[in-house]
């Protein structure tokens, strides 16, 4: 059987934005219907990716050890509901650092593709961001803006794409995804 992988955003997209950062496990909190979500998309036998930018690692405001634990205390509750997490990938830098990795660029991705050893263009990438739709198309990937987090804003700008799909959390383009 094919396997099909999916990129998803970290925080606004399966967890709440604290709109600083989630530097522990106790601040994290699934969106409502996330958690589920990403069960859906295992059972319909995705191999979901994380790609996260995660500057409160290069700002000094988090250790990358504390983003490692948020991470895996995500995994876990997501193993206890019934799914899986193939990979999270972390950009550590901050904003304007000139890095590769940092969405909107393709290094994270680029990463993903090269440590699986599959071509993930042309595969979903679900994201909040205009950053997230900006490094899915570049690097050749579907994106879904999904307006929890900071999408509703995302949608709003200017040069956002308007033939990207919007969808009001991940439960929701999940079921677009899936069918179900």
């Amino acid at each position: 059987m094919q396997k099909n992988f999916i990129f998803l955003d970290r925080d606004g997209v399966i967890n709440e934005d604290l709109y600083d950062y989630v530097t522990s496990p106790k601040d994290f909190k699934f969106i409502k219907g996330s958690l589920q979500a990403i069960v859906n998309l295992t059972s319909a036998g995705y191999e979901i990716i994380v790609a996260t930018n995660q500057a409160c690692i290069g700002s000094g405001i988090a250790t990358a050890r504390q983003i490692k634990e948020v991470n895996e205390f995500m995994e876990k509750e997501v193993v206890k509901g019934g799914g899986k997490i193939k990979k999270i990938f972390v950009c550590p830098h901050k904003q304007n650092a000139g890095c590769g990795c940092r969405k909107p660029e393709i290094g994270l991705l680029a990463q993903a593709e090269k440590e699986l050893q599959q071509n993930l263009k042309g595969i979903y990438f679900i994201g909040d961001k205009e950053s997230d739709v900006q490094a899915a198309l570049s690097f050749g990937c579907v994106p879904l803006l999904v307006l929890t987090g900071y999408g509703s804003s995302a949608r709003k700008k200017v040069n956002f794409p308007k033939k990207v799909k919007t969808f009001a959390d991940l439960r929701s383009a999940v079921e677009y995804i899936t069918g179900k």
